[in-house]
């Protein structure tokens, strides 16, 4: 990895540091979550066609005069991480991309699909 000049002062978990080294780039995708159908009842107030985005990596976008079950999204966030990026085709998560919330009443079933995919500095996010 490339030097780039010395960096003044500490870090806490690191200790002395006495460089930089040079990050990249790399690609993520931006996601849509998507209530494809609900089983159940909706409780939460969730709607057949309801979205959120999650865009410039951790970008979190609900639709103006709309809302997102906090459930749901508690069910789905620890996915998004891995669809946001290009996996193996034989990964079960590149192939799988619904994702059920966990209250049995409601049964609501949520689709995760790329909508677009953006190349950022290691820099930037890290």
């Amino acid at each position: 990895m490339e030097r780039r000049g010395p960096l003044v002062g500490s870090s806490l978990l690191l200790g002395p540091v006495g460089f930089l080294i040079a990050m990249g780039t790399f690609s993520l995708s931006d996601l849509r979550v998507t209530v494809e159908r609900i089983e159940g009842r909706s409780v939460c107030g969730l709607v057949v066609g309801d979205y959120f985005e999650v865009t410039e990596s951790s970008h979190l976008r609900i639709p103006e005069d709309r809302h997102f079950c906090i459930y749901a999204l508690a069910a789905i966030l620890p996915l998004l991480p891995a669809k946001q990026r290009r996996l193996a085709a034989e990964d079960w998560l590149e192939q799988e991309t619904l994702v059920a919330c966990p209250d049995p009443d409601e049964r609501v079933i949520m689709r995760i699909e790329r909508i677009g995919e953006r190349t950022l500095r290691t820099e930037d996010v890290t």
